[in-house]
């Protein structure tokens, strides 16, 4: 039997003390691990609904089941949302409208595993339905997006977890801890670095419609396209309709750990110059997005930030071609000049911070790096800043569901992330450097450039 809204809501009143994973005390944090997140008891747990039930969604659904019970599942596929249901027990409501799920009060959160161009809509629809939010990355589809998103976020006060899981592994917070404490000197330049994941692919011949997908509804605010399997399922990723490729989808992790480190959460570039090269070349019914790309920005603080794609890291995703060769025309145009021969053959994605006295490489492998190497026999001393601590994304997110206190992951400074890497594609689509104004988020000089932070829209799916 579902407990009451009413011993729901107490149950999040009652457990804000415990929750004391982002409670600031006196400039420093401490952190309710995943365990003690967990609601006390099974009737007190929060209900919540998962939209998006995909392979990524059920991904974070599962995690979410440890933290609350699933009463809802929502896909615009319903055989997937069927598949949900079943996973979790055959008691949850299978819905393929997500605004018939948003409209029952008894849902207290939302985990929002839809393909990119459904994020915003549904994030904020969620927040001014009086829903807390586990937002898939990345973020949003375009810039503004994120700015709108982001006001309604403060406007409706609801807690919205952006799934940059990252933030919540120790060896990237380590890394970002060495680098705010200098430990590798004055911060001088980024190296932000995603594999080469192909998108050579296509023309893709019309296919039926699946009699389970509203083929309408998933196309959501994006131009209408005949429909073939590789505009769903994990392959949406390549197509600008529904994504932004590599540069965004990857991009939004390690460019969110970039900033961290470099302090620049809640700023971005002055300037972004941006190359890509496209193995389709632009063809009708063909992955559209850039598979090998290259943005040099600058940042206020003086920092340069390289951002590419590692040619030597070839990877593949879902039903593509092999990956297209890189001429050394090609690589001498995508690179330019006064680049180390090492990026232009770099073969590990993850972030490397340069400093005048050392340098740190992370990712998911690990930490890497002279600083690193010392950090058993020179601790940093006990007043050293700290980054905010979580170690289960998860259930950061369900502990500031409970005390209503900001993520560590939360939507202004995710906004700021995926902007830079909007702005790469941004710049490699147009072919030409822009400036950027991060304090009022907009392009200096340039009309055209100025007038892609936004897409047109389809209705009745527009986002205001």
């Amino acid at each position: 039997m579902r407990c009451s809204t009413t011993n729901r809501r107490d149950f999040l009143r009652q457990t804000a003390s415990a929750a004391a994973a982002a409670t600031v005390i006196s400039g420093r944090f401490t952190s309710a691990r995943a365990d003690e997140a967990r609601p006390p008891s099974k009737n007190d747990r929060p209900n919540v609904a998962c939209i998006g039930v995909g392979d990524r969604g059920m991904a974070i659904s599962r995690q979410a089941a440890q933290f609350g019970d699933i009463v809802a599942v929502c896909d615009a596929d319903l055989m997937r949302a069927e598949r949900a249901k079943s996973e979790f027990g055959g008691t949850a409501d299978v819905y393929q409208d997500y605004r018939r799920v948003l409209d029952r009060s008894d849902i207290d959160v939302v985990i929002n595993g839809t393909p990119d161009h459904w994020h915003t809509l549904i994030n904020i629809s969620a927040c001014r339905a009086g829903k807390d939010v586990y937002a898939e990355k990345p973020l949003t589809l375009t810039i503004d997006e994120g700015k709108i998103l982001r006001n309604v976020v403060e406007e409706t006060k609801r807690v919205v977890q952006v799934g940059t899981q990252q933030r919540s592994e120790k060896p990237f917070q380590t890394a970002v801890e060495l680098v705010r404490n200098e430990r590798i000197g004055k911060l001088k330049q980024v190296w932000v670095v995603l594999p080469y994941y192909s998108t050579k692919g296509g023309p893709f011949p019309e296919e039926p419609v699946p009699d389970s997908l509203d083929w309408n509804l998933y196309q959501g605010q994006s131009p209408v396209h005949p429909y073939c399997t590789p505009r769903t399922q994990g392959n949406f990723r390549w197509w600008y309709e529904y994504a932004g490729g590599i540069t965004t989808d990857w991009g939004n992790h390690h460019m969110d750990i970039a900033h961290w480190g470099m302090n620049c959460e809640t700023t971005g570039p002055t300037s972004v110059d941006a190359r890509g090269l496209f193995p389709n070349q632009g063809r009708p019914d063909c992955y559209n997005t850039a598979d090998r790309f290259f943005s040099r920005m600058i940042y206020p603080n003086g920092v340069e930030l390289l951002y590419f794609a590692a040619l030597g890291e070839k990877l593949s995703y879902g039903k593509v071609e092999e990956h297209a060769p890189t001429s050394e025309d090609q690589v001498a145009w995508l690179f330019g000049d006064g680049v180390p021969d090492e990026i232009k053959a770099y073969s590990r994605n993850g972030v490397m911070f340069i400093g005048n006295k050392g340098h740190v490489f992370v990712n998911r492998g690990g930490l890497h790096g002279k600083p690193a190497d010392e950090l058993a026999e020179n601790p940093l001393p006990q007043d050293a800043w700290r980054v905010r601590p979580s170690d289960n994304h998860m259930g950061n997110f369900f502990a500031c569901v409970a005390s209503r206190a900001e993520p560590v992951s939360p939507v202004r400074v995710q906004h700021r992330t995926i902007t830079a890497c909007h702005l790469t594609n941004i710049s490699l689509r147009l072919g030409r450097p822009m400036q950027w104004d991060p304090a009022a988020e907009r392009v200096l000089g340039d009309d055209e450039a100025q007038s892609w932070l936004r897409r047109e829209q389809r209705p009745p799916y527009r986002i205001g």
